[in-house]
């Protein structure tokens, strides 16, 4: 899903560093766009006088009437407004309205990871952290609530190096790769606008992994979520992937949630 002003900004990044328009080319066929979320002082000053939220990290989740905290109690990371997102920005199929609930642990290791759809117009309450087990009184962990704000963004296949044009560009001897790494650099600043989203959430479009990607073999990602981004003591990452049927249809009980540290 390449747009003209999407490709505009890939041929003149290439044009400016020396890389060929075939290689270009394989770039952007080798791309997805993604949304990446990030606080308002990441925008730029043009961004900001036109943001609107889309999107909270942390806070108390507000579930509809019978629905209880998932089981495990683990944080609430994130709720995404769902009719505020800005849809052409995606490829993924996300519900038009109502909220996302995260629900996960970033610290360690989760047992049990949830993401819930609230529709909307359901009548909610916000809830507790405070609950009972064994007749102890047990809290679960609150992050700082923060607003998010989308920037539109393009993330680039971890293979597209290996097509033939890009390839053949290699082999033209040292330096290329460095050439490349600019490119890509040069490519992702120029679709977000120049925002800041080294450290953010990131919905839809390739993962950017500390280890192996674990959106291969017919799974994409749903979200990326930087540790940092809801807690700047936080360095971990958390990724979750799932089919694009399963997106698409709201089966997130077969979402796959993977932390990399």
């Amino acid at each position: 899903m390449t747009t003209p002003i999407v490709e505009e900004l890939v041929l003149r990044a290439a044009q400016k560093r020396g890389v060929p328009s075939p290689v270009a080319q394989e770039l952007l066929a080798g791309s997805r766009p993604c949304l990446h979320l990030v606080p308002f002082q990441d925008l730029t000053p043009a961004q900001q006088q036109e943001a609107r939220p889309v999107a909270r990290t942390g806070g108390l989740p507000c579930l509809p009437d019978g629905v209880a905290w998932p089981d495990g109690r683990k944080p609430l990371v994130l709720t995404v407004d769902c009719a505020a997102l800005p849809r052409e920005a995606l490829d993924i199929d996300l519900p038009s309205d109502g909220s996302l609930l995260f629900f996960t642990a970033i610290e360690y290791e989760p047992e049990s990871s949830v993401v819930l759809h609230v529709p909307a117009g359901v009548r909610t309450t916000q809830r507790t952290a405070a609950y009972e087990i064994d007749g102890e009184r047990e809290q679960v962990k609150v992050y700082q609530p923060g607003d998010l704000y989308p920037v539109p963004g393009l993330t680039v296949s971890p293979d597209w190096r290996d097509s033939p044009a890009t390839s053949a560009f290699l082999d033209l001897g040292a330096g290329r790769d460095d050439t490349l790494d600019d490119f890509e650099d040069a490519v992702r600043e120029a679709a977000a606008g120049g925002a800041s989203h080294g450290v953010a959430v990131q919905l839809g479009g390739y993962s950017t992994p500390w280890q192996s990607p674990p959106d291969e073999g017919g799974v994409v990602l749903l979200a990326q979520i930087h540790g940092q981004s809801i807690d700047l003591n936080v360095y971990t990452q958390t990724l979750i992937v799932g089919t694009r049927e399963d997106i698409a249809a709201r089966r997130y009980e077969a979402l796959k949630f993977e932390q990399q540290v």
